[in-house]
């Protein structure tokens, strides 16, 4: 007879096995979406992106360089995320898991006083009992309950990488931004306190002008205001490069503090601006990424649920030693054994299986809703970074005529000052609209750098 059951049982479980082929569960396919036309651009689209730069050979400078790579490492969020992904590894372990049998062994000791009024009592006052016994549990995979389980874990976890990589993205480009703007700043410190040292000579030009009787004192006053006013300006500066510093070591996971750097005329991103094909983002833009996995989550999520409405096939087995003596606990006569095979159909339990259908299905739509919206996001920062980009590279070529022009027209009005040719105010006025130019000059190259590293960016660079 016992070997009868144990043949019986091991063709209901390779039944069991046979039948795992009989999937419900669909499979994945990536969802069709429309790129065409999705950057707003005159370039003409071929294969090849910036994108497809390592950070390295778009920023040259070695400062730079190091900085970078000291924030991938030490950045907090950078790290934070390396533990989301160590996590998500961890279920997708565990996702992976599913298709072994669950093992448990439990040891007890069981002591009862009986009454000795009752019928069991009158024959023993008190019995003990000792068990050792494992016990061993199977579902089998028929409708692809437990691989969707798995896929849905695998697509969490690659989705924790797409997340990291963003981060990286955002990163690199977020250093070498800040980077190149304090180098900007320190160059228009560098003008302004030039203009300072040339006003203090204006300054004193002017007192003898006036000693001469060329001018009056409201002409003194003024350019000593206009000195002040450079003055300010130095100072707001100065102050803006430490707030700059600042969230620069904040980035490294550094304690405020000064920055090592180059200087603001040695840089240049040497790079061929081009945007590559629209679907290109499919693959390499990190956010884009991560939204697709967490449509292929949900798309298994939903297979999950559907599962739930067809029968759940289980094998539980269990065994050991069972005696009421603790001599005879490990005797060949104190062994038992038992094998359960189930087959559970739902059929009413208060909506659960249906609720849980009808959410994963809305939690799909919105995923594949969130897909679509982070690849018009993705098309329309390409397109603002390279309009960015074609704006200030022409302001640049028409800031550097302008500079050309009013830095001429300030020289010219101190030596027609002196002839009485021109009234002071011509001179104050000529000056700083000169170095307003020269200040906006730094501000647009520095913007058409920065219009680079965000399209960078926005096409996935940095990985």
């Amino acid at each position: 007879m016992r070997k009868q059951h144990i043949v019986r049982s091991i063709a209901f479980v390779g039944l069991m096995v046979l039948t795992q082929s009989c999937f419900v569960a669909k499979n994945y396919e990536s969802p069709e979406v429309e790129t065409n036309d999705l950057y707003r651009t005159e370039q003409v689209i071929d294969s090849t992106s910036i994108g497809m730069m390592n950070w390295d050979k778009l920023f040259t400078d070695s400062h730079l360089q190091g900085y970078i790579s000291e924030a991938l490492q030490n950045n907090l969020d950078m790290q934070i995320a390396l533990q989301n992904m160590s996590s998500a590894e961890a279920m997708m372990k565990q996702g992976k898991a599913g298709y072994f049998p669950t093992l448990g062994v439990n040891t007890t000791w069981t002591h009862q006083e009986t009454s000795e009024n009752s019928q069991f009592g009158r024959l023993f006052s008190s019995i003990d009992q000792y068990e050792l016994s494992g016990r061993l549990s199977w579902e089998a995979d028929i409708w692809g309950k437990i691989r969707s389980n798995k896929r849905a874990y695998a697509a969490q976890y690659l989705q924790s990488e797409a997340a990291r990589q963003a981060i990286q993205t955002e990163l690199v480009a977020t250093v070498s931004s800040l980077y190149y703007q304090m180098l900007a700043t320190d160059a228009q410190i560098n003008v302004v306190t030039q203009t300072i040292e040339n006003r203090v000579k204006s300054v004193e030009v002017i007192k003898a002008l006036k000693a001469s009787g060329s001018v009056n004192e409201v002409a003194v006053q003024q350019t000593e205001a206009q000195q002040y006013a450079t003055e300010i300006i130095l100072k707001d500066l100065q102050y803006n490069l430490k707030i700059l510093e600042n969230s620069f070591q904040q980035l490294l996971g550094k304690a405020p503090g000064t920055v090592e750097r180059s200087t603001f005329a040695q840089q240049s991103i040497d790079a061929d601006v081009k945007v590559g094909l629209p679907a290109y983002l499919l693959s390499k833009r990190p956010d884009v990424v991560a939204a697709e996995l967490n449509f292929r989550n949900t798309f298994e999520m939903t297979n999950v649920a559907r599962s739930y409405f067809y029968p759940s096939l289980t094998l539980t087995a269990s065994g050991g030693f069972q005696s009421l003596e603790l001599k005879d606990w490990f005797s060949t006569k104190s062994i038992f054994a038992n094998i359960i095979t189930g087959l559970a159909q739902p059929i009413f339990n208060q909506r659960q299986n249906k609720t849980r259908l009808e959410v994963a299905k809305a939690n799909q739509q919105k995923a594949f809703l969130q897909y679509e919206k982070a690849l018009l996001v993705a098309g329309k920062e390409v397109s603002d970074a390279l309009a960015s980009y074609e704006n200030e590279t022409d302001k640049l070529t028409i800031r550097k005529k302008q500079l050309e022009a009013l830095n001429k027209a300030a020289d010219y009005s101190d030596e027609l000052l002196q002839y009485g040719l021109v009234n002071y105010l011509e001179v104050l006025t000529a000056k700083d609209n000169a170095l307003n130019t020269e200040i906006n000059y730094i501000n647009n190259k520095y913007n058409q750098m920065n219009a680079v590293i965000t399209l960078y960016k926005a096409l996935g660079g940095g990985n």
